[in-house]
């Protein structure tokens, strides 16, 4: 019995042993599927935040890019920016409008000025202004009179990013040659119809502008006139267009005027073909962008000695200013919130002073951040490019106004266009400037009701 029992015992012991090992087994198992559980789970946490930014910079724009993107990559391995370029800024607004409806845009886009009404009407993006009051950014260090143009119902809707306004380009050699004082570059229209006269010679003109719709609405904006009604499209939405009012007419009649003098050429709507033939030396004056300021001074390439001068106005229109061009960033609003917050964080950093002041050396365009100027690359870069500063200066000067904020209208790329025919039509004698002007006004008139028609209010 004795015998029986301890073989009873030693197998109950072997059993509770075994029940042990599994229970053990069994404990193990559990502990190690939740250290995975939370492995997996911080490894989900750690993967960075994955943005595209669809972007219309080419060339060395499109260089400078690629490398703010690739510079916070490094500095932030949680965000991860890619760049995609998307053809100009007309086809890349056309395949935003393409992917409406479907989450496979991008999460930030670069926005030409003139899309700005279509972006805020769209739906599709959420304001910056609402990044900026969390975060309590501070306004205050950009350049207010940049930070006016994007500022429409009273938030920033995006970040400005690139940014540039039209200034005269002379030939400071051609100047003198032509008795012409050559650091006093024409200020109003009259003496720029007269230093066109001075420049022709044998029969050539003197000075070109390409037919460029920019130009107009510069035009207007340094007579201090609105470009079309409801205070430029910034007290309520623009209903007329005032293409046809006093500044146009003027500005219409002063250009086919100098035509007709054969002190002006007609060179057509591209800026290249001006450019080039005002660094062929060709002609004495031209308009252009300040981003082209680079690449005008390196087409001279020493062969004359380069002059800038601000936009001219008319001779009786005592303020004005000019209208930023270029482009601005909109965040998306059909991303996760922690896209989102990492599209701000990255437009955050493109706006730090030492990336405004790298971004300005290497296209030419105005850093947003008033401190980039402190930025020694910045600095070396004005002493080589001294032209750059009549820019700033004249960024600096334009009154503050809803002309110079600029014209905010659903159709401004249409209108651009109907602009541009209307210059054609009055350049090549096929009507006069009110008539062709009180045309353009009607049909830009008509697109902006019909795309107010379509605007839910």
């Amino acid at each position: 019995m004795i015998g029986f029992r301890l073989k009873k015992r030693g197998t109950f012991a072997l059993m509770l042993a075994a029940l042990m090992l599994v229970l053990a087994a069994c404990g193990g198992k559990t502990e190690t599927t939740s250290t995975t559980g939370r492995a997996q789970a911080d490894a989900a946490a750690a993967e960075p935040v994955q943005l595209t930014w669809w972007h219309s910079m080419s060339g060395a724009g499109e260089k400078a890019i690629n490398q703010l993107a690739s510079d916070f990559n490094a500095s932030h391995p949680d965000i991860q920016v890619k760049p995609i370029y998307q053809g100009k800024y007309d086809e890349s607004l056309n395949k935003l409008k393409a992917s409406m409806g479907s989450d496979s845009g991008p999460d930030i886009i670069q926005v030409y000025e003139i899309g700005s009404k279509f972006m805020i009407d769209s739906g599709m993006i959420t304001p910056v202004q609402q990044f900026i009051d969390k975060d309590k950014f501070d306004l205050s260090q950009l350049e207010p009179n940049i930070i006016r143009y994007y500022t429409i119902d009273g938030k920033l809707n995006a970040m400005p990013f690139n940014t540039s306004n039209p200034i005269l380009y002379y030939n400071k050699d051609m100047f003198k040659a032509a008795g012409l004082d050559p650091e006093n570059p024409p200020k109003t229209y009259e003496e720029f119809e007269q230093a066109a006269k001075a420049l022709a010679k044998d029969g050539k003109p003197g000075a070109s502008m390409a037919i460029y719709g920019w130009f107009m609405e510069q035009f207007f904006a340094n007579q201090n006139a609105d470009y079309v009604n409801n205070g430029n499209g910034r007290n309520g939405a623009a209903t007329e267009s005032a293409l046809n009012s006093e500044a146009g007419v003027k500005t219409l009649t002063w250009w086919k005027k100098m035509m007709d003098e054969k002190t002006v050429s007609n060179l057509g709507r591209s800026t290249d073909d001006t450019t080039a033939a005002f660094t062929a030396q060709q002609i004495g004056m031209t308009l252009d962008s300040t981003a082209g300021l680079r690449k005008i001074v390196e087409g001279a390439g020493g062969k004359f000695e380069l002059g800038t001068g601000f936009l001219p106005r008319p001779a009786d229109a005592k303020e004005g200013g000019v209208v930023v061009g270029g482009a601005s960033l909109y965040i998306m609003n059909n991303k996760s919130e922690a896209q989102q917050q990492a599209a701000w964080e990255f437009i955050k950093y493109l706006a730090t002073p030492a990336v405004q002041a790298n971004w300005s050396v290497a296209t030419g365009y105005f850093p947003i951040t008033t401190a980039a100027y402190d930025e020694q690359v910045l600095k070396d870069n004005m002493a080589k490019y001294p032209q750059f500063q009549t820019a700033v200066d004249q960024l600096h000067a334009s009154a503050d106004s809803t002309a110079t904020s600029g014209a905010v209208m659903g159709v401004f790329p249409e209108a651009r266009q109907i602009v541009e025919g209307a210059i054609e039509t009055v350049l090549n004698g096929q009507g006069t400037p009110q008539d062709v002007l009180d045309a353009a006004a009607k049909q830009i008139t008509d697109k902006i009701a019909q795309y107010n028609s379509t605007v839910k209010k």
